[in-house]
């Protein structure tokens, strides 16, 4: 069954969202865990954007997170291992219609954790792109309200 999606105005709730989260994925992840960042577009003041807190974890040790994993179901997130992405650990709250996702990475993979990061950066700093990028999903969403 595919996900309700709606683009909505920027939220100021979404940060608060996330500091929530953050205390919970930190106490599951303890030691392992060297930093949380609010990822997306949910974590851009001013942008539109589909009302889903994404949440990216740094760790020393994926093999840690896997041991874990179990403990998530406490706090009502699916583990889905790496869903297609090498080096991932991929998590959802809210099964098909989705509140929240967790990616997490090892410390080493710059790759992954730096593009997230650039993309809320540069969004962060930019408002006529902010703006645009915006606009294109509004109207996307108008021709495909289920992407």
């Amino acid at each position: 069954m595919p996900q309700h999606i709606t683009v909505l105005d920027y939220n100021p709730e979404w940060p608060l969202k996330y500091e929530q989260e953050k205390e919970k994925i930190s106490a599951i992840l303890k030691g392992n865990c060297i930093t949380i960042y609010h990822i997306g577009s949910t974590s851009v003041p001013g942008l539109a954007a589909k009302p889903i807190i994404d949440i990216m974890a740094v760790v020393r040790s994926l093999e840690q997170v896997d041991i874990v994993s179990g403990d998530f179901s406490s706090i009502g997130y699916e583990y889905l291992g790496e869903f297609g992405i090498a080096g991932r650990r991929y998590l959802r709250k809210g099964g098909d219609e989705r509140t929240h996702q967790i990616h997490i990475f090892h410390a080493d993979d710059w790759n992954n954790i730096g593009r997230h990061l650039a993309f809320r950066d540069y969004m962060r700093t930019h408002k006529k792109e902010r703006d645009e990028y915006a606009q294109i999903k509004k109207s996307l969403h108008k021709i495909f309200p289920t992407i």
